[in-house]
């Protein structure tokens, strides 16, 4: 069974605190802002392959904040060789969850090349991180977030979705000075 997107989001919500820093990039961009609107949400579109260096360079700079990168496999298969940056790093506050919907859904959802034979979880595991699992049923990925995200990371999961909901694509929001003064205000406030 695979997980809507939605639901795995949800899941997610009760276990982010108000000092986490969420990384969201394209379509998990748009669902995660529609569903967990904060200022420490760290959005970018434009960015295709950068959630995990940009959630990097954040936990890097905030080591005493959990750092929340949600990303999609798509957007991962253009950036494999961060996972062996992040394992050997020395960040233990980053916790790398990706959305796999084996298609570039934001663009068209285009299919991803591979995608029945690319394991991301193998990947991140043979890279180094700490931890990391897969999951196909919401009920097994709910019942693990909150060792998951109390475990010292960096920490990988992959969710097998399907897409949810069809939110706004607020490209006039993400990308303006307002959010990423939002952003920066609260990094201060905290």
């Amino acid at each position: 069974m695979i997980i809507d997107r939605d639901d795995a989001l949800a899941a997610l919500i009760p276990y982010v605190n108000e000092q986490d820093i969420v990384v969201a990039v394209y379509q998990s961009c748009f669902d995660w802002l529609q569903l967990n609107p904060r200022d420490l949400n760290y959005v970018a579109v434009g960015a295709m392959g950068q959630a995990s260096s940009h959630g990097l360079g954040l936990a890097l700079a905030n080591p005493d904040r959990r750092v929340i990168v949600l990303d999609g496999d798509g957007s991962l298969l253009m950036n494999l060789g961060s996972l062996v940056t992040i394992a050997n790093s020395g960040v233990t506050n980053l916790y790398h969850f990706v959305a796999a919907n084996r298609v570039y859904e934001v663009n068209g959802a285009h299919p991803l090349p591979g995608a029945d034979r690319v394991d991301f979880v193998g990947f991140a595991r043979s890279a180094g991180y700490a931890g990391s699992q897969g999951f196909r049923e919401l009920k097994l990925f709910a019942d693990a977030l909150p060792y998951i995200l109390n475990t010292p990371g960096p920490q990988f999961v992959s969710m097998e979705i399907q897409p949810g909901k069809s939110y706004p694509r607020d490209y006039d929001y993400i990308h303006s000075a307002k959010a990423r003064q939002s952003f920066r205000d609260a990094l201060n406030r905290c």
